[in-house]
């Protein structure tokens, strides 16, 4: 049975879908049989995947409202994984499924139909707290926050951890953060190195190891609909989602 995984912080601009994205990739590389759902109505890790979100025959909000089967949506990839695609179709769901029964477990369930095809289900959730990112949550084995080495990171913990203790109260006693990936790494900076201290401080063995650095090729690898690894995979981006997709297999073993 697959381990999800949502890739989730409610700040944004600090590498979340670059993250979900490159880390598919990499554990894909790593001969691991993976699926990338995108939660987040702007669609970027469906573009970052190579696939065009307009063109799409059915997405996750199909899914969702219980108008595809999750087998049909599911859409093969050039880049090592499978994707559950969304476009902007998903942020006009929440009013439709607000009155449903068990409405926050909807993805919980229609991934049953699928657990066994995949070893590892990552989530792209969207930075809001949101009816769709608690359908994510609900679902998820455990959640990985990427988080950039600044002081308004420091400013936004205490809401993030409260949040997530808040959704495993009310649908999801399972809920652990399963660790933190310190993402744009900038090692020359100070700042960086003092909230890197202090993160380590806070969650412990949680914080991976592996740091993610500002990387030119990181950034343009998404106007070309690839993961860095398909784009420049010796750029020092792609080897290091690859040191953490790793480091994140270990773990999970």
């Amino acid at each position: 049975m697959a381990q999800v995984i949502a890739i989730a912080n409610q700040k944004g601009g600090v590498g979340k879908t670059t993250t979900a994205v490159n880390l598919a990739a990499s554990l894909a590389v790593l001969k691991k049989r993976v699926l990338l759902i995108d939660m987040d109505p702007q669609g970027n890790a469906t573009m970052g995947s190579g696939i065009q979100k307009n063109d799409l025959i059915y997405s996750v909000t199909d899914v969702l409202l219980g108008e595809a089967p999750i087998e049909n949506a599911i859409m093969g990839s050039e880049v090592g994984y499978k994707v559950l695609a969304a476009n902007r179709e998903l942020s006009g769901i929440e009013l439709r499924i607000a009155e449903q029964d068990g409405r926050e477990f909807i993805l919980k369930n229609v991934l049953k139909n699928v657990e066994q095809s995949f070893d590892i289900i990552l989530i792209d959730c969207a930075p809001s707290l949101s009816l769709i990112t608690i359908n994510a949550m609900a679902a998820v084995n455990g959640v990985i926050i990427p988080m950039q080495c600044e002081y308004y990171a420091l400013e936004g913990l205490a809401d993030l951890t409260q949040t997530i203790d808040r959704i495993k109260q009310a649908v999801n006693p399972n809920l652990e953060i399963m660790g933190v990936v310190r993402t744009m790494y900038d090692a020359r900076s100070a700042l960086t190195r003092d909230v890197s201290d202090e993160l380590k401080r806070y969650f412990g063995t949680k914080l991976y190891d592996t740091v993610i650095p500002r990387n030119i090729r990181l950034a343009e690898a998404p106007a070309h609909g690839l993961p860095v690894i398909y784009f420049e995979k010796s750029s020092k981006g792609a080897v290091a989602y690859l040191k953490l997709a790793a480091e994140i297999i270990k773990k999970i073993k």
